[in-house]
């Protein structure tokens, strides 16, 4: 199924509790997070590594009342305190616990090399997630989904292609490349061999001398970063640049970053799928060969917004949050 959705077609507009007091809703007022949503910090293990999250609980929850949970991915190179913690305090306020985290090797999870890119670890991580939550007294083992938003969406996509415990999937502006479309964003075939060399020479150097090297992972200055330009979700302190977020990316990330190909494992995929994006936002070629190549149960809505808004812009947060919220409904 593949829908247009405007404006006008939203059921509904409520605002977003967030972790941040800075954090506004559709008025422009302060968000308390202690209102409507509970936080808690929570530890989980992934293959012996620790890695932190935080849990939002819809406050209205009674005790020992079990409900359907949603783990959050967000982007390549974020923290939770970015777009996966808005999405999980919004998702908790329309009544589902949801938990975002650290990836190994992010923000406040342990694991080394810091700030790696590697879609594999990513995903085992969601795994793991998943087995957390399973442990949770106020969680239904049996109603656990995962929403990832941009680079987020593959990752929970391939988890959810290989983990039946996660039954139900949300892409919100979802980046999904293959391998023609890899090229497209890097600079055809010698910007990809470019950046697989320097990976490749960063990863032998590593591997040899313990050394890590970084780039800035966004910069409208370095043209080394992973993402240059003027992006300014990444390098404003009012958006994306929290505090927790470092800004650097493991250059031999390189390869394995792009010769990840979610894609190719759409037909693979067995979970409800919902996929919101617009024209205007990255990578909407990927969206569409995704959901042409599901089998599982799925449907691809359009809406409006650049990449960006989707991450921390309202309405565009609100819209993606209502929709995501509805089919979780009904399909957990």
């Amino acid at each position: 199924m593949t829908l247009d959705l405007t404006d006008s077609q939203s059921p509904w507009l409520s605002s977003v509790a967030e972790r941040s007091e800075r954090w506004q809703d559709q008025e422009g007022r302060p968000m308390n997070p202690n209102g409507d949503v509970r936080v808690e910090g929570v530890a989980l293990p992934s293959e012996g590594v620790e890695l932190r999250g935080d849990l939002y609980l819809p406050a209205a929850q009674s005790a020992g009342e079990a409900s359907p949970a949603v783990l959050v991915a967000g982007s390549w190179l974020t923290v939770k305190e970015q777009m996966a913690g808005r999405y999980a305090a919004g998702l908790a306020r329309r009544g589902l616990t949801a938990l975002a985290f650290d990836f190994r090797g992010y923000g406040t999870s342990k694991g080394d090399p810091r700030d790696f890119e590697s879609p594999e670890r990513k995903i085992a991580d969601i795994s793991s997630a998943v087995e957390y939550l399973k442990t949770r007294p106020e969680v239904d083992a049996a109603r656990i989904g995962a929403l990832g938003i941009c680079a987020g969406a593959g990752y929970v996509a391939v988890a959810g292609s290989r983990d039946p415990e996660i039954r139900s999937v949300a892409m919100v502006a979802p980046w999904l490349h293959d391998r023609t479309l890899v090229q497209d964003i890097y600079g055809g075939p010698d910007g990809i061999r470019e950046r697989m060399t320097l990976g490749e020479a960063a990863r032998a150097k590593y591997e040899t001398a313990g050394e890590v090297d970084y780039i800035p992972a966004a910069s409208d200055t370095d043209e080394r970063a992973a993402m240059y330009g003027p992006f300014d979700y990444y390098l404003n302190a009012d958006r994306g640049a929290v505090p927790q977020w470092g800004n650097r990316f493991a250059v031999m990330s390189w390869p394995q970053w792009l010769t990840f190909d979610p894609i190719a494992i759409a037909p693979r995929c067995t979970a409800p799928t919902f996929m919101l994006h617009s024209p205007d936002a990255a990578v909407p070629d990927g969206a569409r060969r995704f959901h042409e190549a599901l089998t599982a149960p799925k449907e691809l809505q359009w809406t409006t917004g650049t990449q960006f808004d989707f991450y921390d812009q309202e309405p565009t947060v609100a819209r993606a949050l209502d929709s995501a919220r509805a089919h979780f409904e009904r399909t957990l």
